[in-house]
C-alpha cells in the first residue's frame, strides 16, 4: 500500500483546521486514514502546527511521501530532522574487498553438475 501524509480539512466554513494524517494515496482527502500524526491551524499561523516527530520518521522511514502543502509546512521540522540524523561513516576498506569469496569447492562442484 503506497502511503502519503497529508492534511485532512475539519472545522466549519471559513474557520478551518487541519489533521495531518497517514492515508492510502487512493483514498479522499477526509477519507478513511491510518494514523493521525499531528495538527495545524491556518488561524492562528505556523506556531500552531504540532507534529508527533516520532511517528512522523516511522512513517518517512517507512516509505510514506508527503503532500505538496505538509512539506512545505513542515521545512523547519525536517531541517531538525536532518541535522539530528547520524551521518554514514566511509569504510577504510574498498568494497570489493568487503565481499567474501566463495570457497574453491563451491565453484568445482558447480563446474560438475
Amino acid at each position: 500500500m503506497a502511503t502519503v501524509i497529508r492534511f485532512s480539512r475539519h472545522g466549519t466554513k471559513k474557520k478551518p483546521y487541519f489533521r495531518m494524517v497517514v492515508q492510502d494515496n487512493r483514498a479522499p482527502r477526509d477519507g478513511k486514514f491510518v494514523e493521525h500524526i499531528g495538527a495545524y491551524d491556518p488561524i492562528k499561523g505556523d506556531t500552531s502546527l504540532s507534529v508527533k516527530r516520532d511517528r512522523l520518521e516511522y512513517w518517512l522511514s517507512t516509505g510514506a511521501q508527503l503532500s505538496d502543502s505538509v512539506r512545505t509546512r513542515l521545512k523547519p521540522v525536517l531541517k531538525q530532522l536532518q541535522a539530528a540524523a547520524p551521518q554514514p561513516v566511509a569504510s577504510d576498506k574498498p568494497a570489493k574487498e568487503a565481499k567474501a569469496k566463495k570457497p574453491a569447492k563451491a565453484k568445482a562442484k558447480a563446474k560438475e553438475a
